[in-house]
C-alpha cells in the first residue's frame, strides 16, 4: 500500500486512531464497533483508511477475530501513550462545572488584592460555592465566554451588561518608608522632585494633584506599569510615589512596606463595577454576587436592581 503524503497533515485523523486503538483492545471489529457506538463497517472503513494513510498492514483478519501485525503492535503501544498524555492533561485542565460553581472574570490586580484575601469567605456558607476565576486584563465578552459574573476598574457601565458600583476610593500618595522620610511634610509640589508612578490611566495623579493647584502631564521621569500590582511593588522598592486605591494597597500599607506621603485624599475618577451578561442570572450567581456586594459595602438597592434588570 503506497500513498502520496504530500498534500496531506503529518498525522493520521483522529476517528481512524480512535477506531484503531478499540479494535485493538478488543481483538473484535464488531466490539469495537460497539464500544464507539458504529457500526461494523465504519470500524473496518476507518481502518482500513488508516492503513492505507501509513502504507501499512496493521491487522491480520481471522475467523475469531483480528490481531495485530508487528507494525500494529508498534503502533497501538504509541497511540496508546499518546491517549494516556492527552487524557492526562485534560484532566489536569478540565474546568468544574455545575450548579454551585460560579465563572468569574477580574483583572490580575483586584484578584491579588482584594478577591483572593477573600475568596474563603465567599465561597463558605450556605450553598458553599466554588468560584472558577478567569484572570485577564483584556474585557471579556461575557456571554460567549460563560462567564457569570465580572469585576472591573472603570467609568461607567459597558453596552451589553448589566452593572453596579461596587466601590469607590479616595486616592493619596503613598511610597517606601526611606522615600517618605526624605520627602518629609510640605506642599504638594514637593512630591514633584521625584518619579510619580502610575499604572495604565494617569488619571488618578491628575486628580489629585489638580485637587492641589496643579496641572500634571506625565513626565519622561515618571514611571508607568500596566498593572497596579506592579505600581505597587514598584513603590515598595523606592522607585517613586505611587497612589493608594485603597482597599487594594491597605495591606501592603499595613504591613509597612509603603507608607502614606501626603494624607490629603481626592477620589478617584474611575470606580469598581460588578457586570453580569444580560438576561436570566444563575441562581449561584445570585449567591455570589450578594457576597460579593456584601464583602464590598455595595448598597443593599442597588444590588436588587442588578439582579433583576
Amino acid at each position: 500500500m503506497t500513498m502520496d503524503h504530500s498534500l496531506t497533515p503529518r498525522l493520521p485523523p483522529l476517528e481512524t486512531l480512535r477506531a484503531f486503538d478499540a479494535a485493538a483492545r478488543t481483538g473484535s471489529f464488531s466490539a469495537a464497533a460497539e464500544r464507539l457506538n458504529v457500526t461494523h463497517g465504519a470500524i473496518s472503513r476507518q481502518v482500513a483508511k488508516l492503513e492505507n494513510w501509513l502504507g501499512l498492514k496493521l491487522f491480520e483478519r481471522g475467523a475469531r477475530g483480528v490481531g495485530l501485525t508487528l507494525e500494529g503492535q508498534r503502533l497501538f503501544h504509541r497511540t496508546n501513550e499518546a491517549f494516556a498524555l492527552i487524557a492526562d492533561n485534560t484532566d489536569r485542565w478540565r474546568e468544574q462545572r455545575g450548579p454551585a460553581v460560579v465563572r468569574l472574570a477580574t483583572i490580575p490586580s483586584i484578584c491579588a488584592l482584594w478577591l483572593i484575601p477573600r475568596l474563603t469567605v465567599l465561597e463558605k456558607g450556605e450553598p458553599k460555592l466554588r468560584i472558577t476565576l478567569n484572570v485577564d486584563i483584556r474585557q471579556n465578552d461575557l456571554e460567549q465566554e460563560g462567564i457569570d459574573l465580572s469585576i472591573r476598574c472603570g467609568r461607567g457601565v459597558i453596552p451589553g451588561r448589566v452593572s453596579v458600583r461596587l466601590f469607590e476610593e479616595n486616592l493619596f500618595p503613598i511610597a517606601s518608608p526611606v522615600l517618605v522620610e526624605a520627602i518629609g511634610a510640605g506642599n504638594a509640589e514637593r512630591l514633584l522632585a521625584h518619579p510619580l508612578i502610575h499604572d495604565s490611566d494617569a488619571s488618578g495623579w491628575r486628580a489629585w494633584l489638580g485637587a492641589q493647584g496643579i496641572d500634571y502631564r506625565p513626565r519622561p521621569q515618571d514611571r508607568r506599569f500596566e498593572d497596579y500590582n506592579l505600581v505597587l511593588d514598584a513603590a515598595a522598592h523606592g522607585l517613586g510615589i505611587a497612589l493608594a486605591r485603597p482597599p487594594l494597597a491597605t495591606g501592603m500599607i499595613e504591613n509597612g512596606r509603603l507608607a502614606v506621603v501626603d494624607g490629603r485624599t481626592v477620589l478617584n475618577p474611575v470606580a469598581y463595577w460588578l457586570d453580569r451578561p444580560e438576561g436570566r442570572i444563575r441562581p449561584a450567581a445570585v449567591e455570589l454576587a450578594g457576597r460579593i456586594a456584601d464583602a464590598a459595602g455595595t448598597e443593599r438597592a442597588a444590588l436588587v436592581r442588578f439582579l433583576r434588570e
